[in-house]
């Protein structure tokens, strides 16, 4: 806001008289570089002197000097007028390539075993100096880390698994659904496991993200179910090596299966029919949605999904 009404009836072509005296120190130099008359440019000198109260330019045998005040003025008024310009230009394209650059994300170890990979690789063949740092998911969007600016993106699981926020925008990625993996000589015969089976194991829980329970315990809740959990994982492939030599269970993203227990070692079978798959979202904040950076991170692990062995949703903004 203006800090006086007189600053109000000031307009633009104002601002251009006083650069313009500033720089070429005569109105008549002045009048024709801005293509208005002597009268005009003398009438915005007029206003200007009246809005900031002091005469900014005075009369000299070498031409228009400024003031001490039009000296202070001069690089603020410049300034006004190359925002207003880059206002008028829209906002360039955001390129990597330029200088080093450095997003903060809040991940689960799944986008880590999956997704950063795939990125890493893409922003190292292209050269672009781009780092990325990775803080592991809690149990709640740290909402205000991305209102704040301290993290640009938010990776987690869903729906409808962490508490939604009004100014927080979100996008699916991709989805997955959950198997039954075990050690090769332990793994049952049968395509799918029956939900008695499921819970006739002793289950190692892997937590690639901060949380008491999981999907699976509450799918089983609501059965009437429960499992026994033998060990806390911090990551897939601890849980993995838990399970060599015994007859445990471990419950697996299918992508994460893949990627990690599909060598021959281990054995792997559907999950009980009517346990929900899940997906992967990507969450920021409303006040970057147009941002030229954080487009483009976005645009760029979209990218990376698509390349992710069973596909990737179009990623529509919520």
């Amino acid at each position: 806001m203006l800090n006086s009404n007189v600053l109000r009836k000031l307009d633009m072509q104002d601002l251009m008289v006083f650069v313009a005296v500033y720089q070429q120190h005569n109105v008549t130099a002045v009048s024709e570089a801005l293509c208005v008359s002597q009268s005009t440019v003398s009438y915005c000198l007029k206003k200007l002197r009246a809005a900031f109260a002091d005469e900014l330019f005075l009369y000299s045998r070498s031409g228009m000097q400024p003031t001490h005040k039009a000296d202070r003025m001069y690089p603020h008024v410049l300034k006004v007028l190359e925002h207003i310009n880059l206002c008028h230009a829209g906002a360039t394209t955001f390129d990597p390539a330029l200088q080093p650059t450095t997003f903060n994300l809040c991940a689960p170890e799944y986008f880590e075993q999956l997704i950063l990979p795939r990125l890493l690789k893409h922003f190292a063949f292209a050269d672009w100096p781009v780092t990325v740092n990775v803080h592991k998911l809690e149990t709640d969007i740290p909402a205000q880390a991305l209102r704040d600016g301290s993290l640009d993106l938010v990776i987690c699981f869903g729906p409808n698994f962490h508490r939604s926020h009004g100014d927080i925008k979100s996008a699916t990625l991709l989805e997955d659904q959950l198997v039954c993996v075990f050690d090769k000589p332990a793994a049952p015969g049968e395509h799918r496991l029956s939900l008695d089976q499921l819970v006739e194991r002793r289950h190692v829980f892997p937590t690639p993200w901060t949380s008491s329970s999981n999907m699976v315990d509450g799918w089983l809740a609501q059965q009437g179910r429960s499992r026994q959990i033998v060990a806390r994982a911090n990551s897939y492939g601890a849980a993995l090596k838990m399970i060599k030599g015994t007859e445990f269970v471990v419950m697996l993203p299918k992508s994460i299966q893949q990627a990690l227990a599909g060598d021959g070692g281990f054995g792997c079978c559907e999950a009980p029919v009517g346990l929900p798959g899940f997906c992967l979202d990507m969450q920021w904040h409303q006040s970057v949605d147009q941002g030229n950076a954080n487009r483009w991170l976005r645009a760029q692990i979209i990218q990376a999904c698509t390349q992710q062995e069973g596909g990737c949703l179009e990623a529509p903004v919520a």
